[in-house]
């Protein structure tokens, strides 16, 4: 029940929702040759895609956070990631995933679809979902840009700064073993993050005319299924 562990159960649960709200959907589509969504099957699919996305965005900045004191304040750990602190920022993890969700579901369940009803896509995404609207969505695209900024450059620029302490802290090691399995774990977290942030960047804060259907859909697969599954064997 140390801080770290239930971090990690959180992420785990995140991870997993994350690709079931897509995966299976998609493989039950390349069975059936059937790939059809209804119309509140698709909105359904888009929030608890961005509920989970973002709740895994926020665990994983609460995570370095909670590495930092760690490694660079291990006397205080237990008083500052106390389980009543854990529980909170978990509790305000859920609060802004579920608000940012319900924002954008309903900013698109605002919106009219006319003749083309063909998502270029595995899953129903929101800028996808943009491109096929015929009514005015530039609410729609301002909130997407102001949300994904928000959301795409906060946690990893917490990230950044706690793992610039870390380092810091790590080459003041007087133990060369202590300071290599300290480096290998920054650094294949460090991996998974900038892969997570890094593609989700690309289809989210690019302008829309640079959008490109393939490109798009081979990011989507490294943040929604390559990343969740390294995740486990990284943490482990």
């Amino acid at each position: 029940h140390t801080p770290m562990y239930f971090l990690l159960a959180n992420l785990s649960f995140a991870d997993a929702s994350f690709s079931s709200t897509t995966v299976p959907k998609m493989l039950a589509n390349i069975q059936t040759h059937s790939q059809t969504i209804s119309y509140g099957g698709c909105l359904a699919q888009m929030q608890f895609f961005m509920i989970f996305g973002a709740l895994d965005d926020f665990l994983l900045g609460v995570m370095a956070y909670d590495r930092y004191v760690a490694i660079c304040k291990p006397l205080h750990y237990s008083t500052v990631m106390s389980p009543l602190v854990c529980v909170l920022l978990l509790i305000a993890c859920w609060v802004l995933s579920s608000l940012t969700a319900l924002l954008h579901t309903l900013l698109m369940a605002r919106l009219s679809f006319c003749a083309r009803n063909t998502i270029p896509h595995f899953f129903c995404d929101v800028v996808p979902l943009l491109q096929l609207s015929c009514s005015d969505t530039s609410t729609n695209q301002v909130a997407l840009f102001t949300v994904a900024s928000t959301i795409l450059t906060g946690p990893p620029a917490l990230i950044i700064l706690s793992y610039v302490h870390i380092i810091a802290a790590i080459l003041r090691a007087p133990s060369a073993s202590g300071r290599q399995k300290a480096f290998s774990t920054c650094g294949s977290h460090l991996t998974v993050v900038f892969l997570f942030y890094g593609t989700a960047v690309g289809v989210y804060l690019c302008p829309p005319s640079s959008h490109a259907g393939s490109k798009d859909r081979v990011a989507a697969v490294f943040y929604t299924v390559v990343t969740p599954m390294l995740n486990p064997l990284i943490y482990t």
